[in-house]
């Protein structure tokens, strides 16, 4: 065993101080952390719990403008009365993260700061052209996400926040993994004022994608027949155990079809 040192945060400020004295890490719903530390994968000498701060905590809509604090979650997202009425797509998504247990404790932004290849909020923040709010900066989406677990934070920054307007119409779809719930394939599209956004989550060798060939389809119609005998190129994409890039190209396919289908639904 080796030695760690466990601080609960008071506040933000405390947090943003803590993380500053020597090999520190944030400690939210600890859904990855927790396990890496298990493996060895992940060995800092303290954890600075921000779990319970609730100014990074709730949902907040305000018309079309969505604000969710980096604690909240993936359970408070999916049950969120407000968020279902002006963007259910997001609630349904967090509905189907892992298990019970792991939504209970899993929050928002641990996810998008782990940033893991297959994890389905990467997918939503970048077809939602969202921004990503930390104690520092405002981040948009398309510059946060750099690749397999790799994001745009910097030392001692903290997520607070994620913020977004509301699309007119968007859904998410995803082929998952049996055992972990993870997506082979996940594809979040969304029609806004600024045009239809597709991103792709459990496929790239790069972490999540905004799909070219999926947009320009429906930039014309946003319409699942529209997306009938779309080619997704394999170049790219992750082949493993659980499918083949070719696999994960047709999935990508299957997947915007039936998220279109399910917008307009």
């Amino acid at each position: 065993m080796y030695s760690v040192t466990y601080h609960r945060a008071a506040s933000l400020a405390d947090a943003a101080r803590q993380l500053k004295t020597g090999d520190a890490k944030l400690l939210s719903g600890g859904m990855t952390l927790i396990p890496a530390m298990k493996t060895r994968l992940a060995a800092p000498a303290d954890l600075v719990d921000v779990s319970r701060l609730k100014e990074l905590q709730g949902v907040r809509v305000s018309g079309k403008t969505v604000t969710i604090g980096a604690a909240t979650t993936h359970y408070d997202v999916s049950t969120d009365e407000k968020l279902k009425k002006v963007c259910p797509a997001l609630a349904h998504m967090a509905s189907l993260i892992g298990d019970p247990a792991v939504r209970h404790k899993g929050t928002i932004g641990g996810s998008i700061a782990n940033n893991d290849p297959a994890a389905d909020y990467p997918a939503a923040l970048l077809a939602l052209g969202a921004t990503v709010v930390t104690n520092k900066r405002e981040i948009a989406a398309d510059k946060f996400f750099k690749g397999l677990f790799e994001t745009a934070l910097k030392d001692g920054e903290i997520i607070t926040a994620v913020t977004f307007t509301a699309p007119a119409k968007a859904a998410y779809q995803k082929f998952r993994n049996p055992a972990s719930r993870y997506a082979i394939v996940g594809v979040f599209v969304a029609k806004g004022k600024d045009g239809v956004r597709a991103a792709v989550t459990g496929a790239g060798e790069e972490g999540v994608f905004r799909s070219k060939e999926v947009e320009a389809v429906l930039a014309k119609a946003f319409d699942a027949a529209a997306l009938d005998g779309l080619k997704i190129p394999a170049k790219g994409l992750m082949s493993d155990l659980h499918a083949t890039a070719d696999y994960r190209a047709n999935l990508i396919a299957v997947m915007a079809k039936r998220a279109v289908a399910a917008a307009n639904a």
